[in-house]
């Protein structure tokens, strides 16, 4: 069993997506309190790992702006995930890889913590978030060793993420507790319940 540090993870925050039901506005840079909403994930993740990056395939250029690091995908162009994935394993000097979207600003600040210490415990290679008996698989911290096998998945056409998660030692990780932090902001609507939530300090 391996004890995983901070040293040894590379974060990176997905901001690859269309966001169709925003309107197709880029939610990363959606103000949220003030700040791009990309910001609040951003404070929330870069404590916990060594290196910091944005999976972005458009308004690279305001992504940049934040000072961070911009990759773009090299499978496809706008086609998931793990496209998003495969790219970070590409760009990643770490053994492990920390996966989180650009649109849940109160992720908690001992989740890379928590996922790690599962996966060593379990000798896994991907740790998933799961809340209420669910996985939610952008939020993972797996082995950026595991860049073979998704490339493989990828040119054959396979895009579901928990297909290729199913291929290896996956481990699931209950943070029911604080399932809330997970939801993903999709609607305007959401928008204005994490204003209310971030107003009432209710994250």
């Amino acid at each position: 069993m391996t004890n995983i540090i901070k040293k040894d993870i590379t974060g990176v925050i997905l901001a690859g997506g269309q966001a169709r039901r925003m309107q197709g506005t880029d939610k990363g840079l959606v103000k949220l309190g003030g700040q791009p909403m990309i910001q609040h994930v951003i404070n929330r993740i870069q404590p916990q790992v060594n290196h910091l990056l944005i999976n972005a395939n458009r308004s690279q250029r305001q992504y940049a702006e934040i000072g961070l690091n911009i990759i773009e995908d090299e499978i496809g162009h706008f086609d998931g995930p793990l496209a998003g994935f495969y790219t970070a394993m590409k760009h990643c000097n770490t053994s492990y890889l920390l996966m989180t979207p650009c649109d849940s600003p109160f992720i908690p600040n001992y989740m890379v913590k928590k996922l790690g210490n599962k996966l060593s415990e379990a000798n896994a290679d991907i740790s998933v978030v799961e809340t209420n008996q669910r996985l939610q698989p952008v939020f993972c911290l797996l082995k950026s060793n595991l860049i073979d096998s998704l490339e493989a998945f990828l040119k054959i056409g396979e895009r579901k993420i928990d297909k290729w998660f199913s291929k290896h030692n996956m481990v699931a990780v209950d943070f029911t507790n604080v399932s809330a932090a997970f939801n993903n902001i999709n609607t305007p609507e959401d928008l204005m319940a994490a204003e209310d939530a971030l107003k009432s300090h209710d994250y």
